[in-house]
């Protein structure tokens, strides 16, 4: 039975695949959890330092700092935020798709796009492509911190202080829940003030100390870090979320076709043991 033992050859592969990808899906579902536990707690501080960072671009009007100062836009900077890994459905190519539509968006109106990468499957794809790639972070693990991306955002913040780019935005991947995660992009610089109504501008101010520029010139340096570091936190527990969830329909899929080749080779098992007894039938008949 040549047939039947291809069969069964091809099931036992099948078996081993699916032995792996359970393994993967309890790893992925383990860190999931951590990962969820992590993005939970930072998120509260980069909301926080958001709105107040939108408050301080309209509560002082003496000391504008250049982080808040809009100006004609000629040159785009972008932070791209992508897993080390791969096996997680299509969660980079979901962001990769949306953040080539904007930049070629940008690329229309004449507005180049300077790109860093956190991420090496953002990396590998956009150096493939052509894209202008000046900064570069891998291999982060599967607990980043802060000081592993300073370098990449240093870069950004100077091509921005230098003139050279006239905006600066994120792409990332935002946790929504385990079965959805949303691309999306937003602006760090220049900031946009948050809109509040003269009622609410006559109630509230802030005192500096020592004083504001100071103050702003140090805080909307950890404004940017935070943010671009809630998205690297955000998009951690997205590729462990989308892991699982990959992993999971892989098991099931693998279960499936085990199915369907182990009726087959009942099939073949069956015709081939009928053919064995009309044979003998046949020879004894003859005899």
């Amino acid at each position: 039975m040549a047939v039947g033992k291809e069969i069964r050859l091809k099931i036992t592969s099948i078996k081993n695949t699916q032995k792996i990808t359970r393994a993967m899906e309890m790893v992925a579902a383990s860190k999931m959890r951590k990962t969820q536990d992590r993005m939970q707690a930072t998120r509260p501080y980069s909301r926080k330092i958001a709105q107040i960072i939108k408050h301080l671009a309209e509560a002082n009007p003496e000391y504008k700092h250049p982080f808040t100062v809009q100006r004609p836009v000629n040159r785009i900077g972008a932070i791209l935020i992508s897993s080390d890994r791969g096996l997680c459905g299509g969660l980079n190519a979901n962001l990769f798709r949306l953040a080539l539509r904007q930049m070629r968006g940008w690329d229309a109106e004449g507005k180049p796009v300077v790109l860093s990468t956190i991420g090496q499957k953002g990396s590998v794809f956009f150096s493939s492509i052509g894209a202008n790639v000046i900064a570069q972070v891998t291999r982060l693990g599967d607990r980043p911190h802060l000081h592993d991306i300073i370098g990449v955002i240093k870069t950004m913040i100077d091509e921005y202080s230098n003139g050279t780019i006239d905006e600066l935005y994120v792409f990332y991947n935002e946790f929504v829940n385990t079965m959805t995660q949303k691309p999306r992009f937003i602006q760090l610089l220049p900031i946009r003030p948050e809109e509040i109504s003269e009622a609410e501008r006559k109630h509230w101010d802030y005192i500096y100390e020592p004083d504001a520029k100071e103050v702003l010139d140090q805080l909307l340096i950890r404004y940017v870090e935070s943010i671009v570091f809630q998205g690297l936190v955000e998009n951690n527990a997205c590729e462990q979320a989308a892991r699982m969830v990959a992993m999971k329909s892989a098991s099931d899929n693998a279960g499936k076709l085990i199915k369907e080749l182990q009726l087959i080779y009942n099939k073949a098992r069956q015709a081939a043991i009928t053919q064995e007894i009309a044979e003998i039938v046949g020879g004894a008949a003859a005899v």
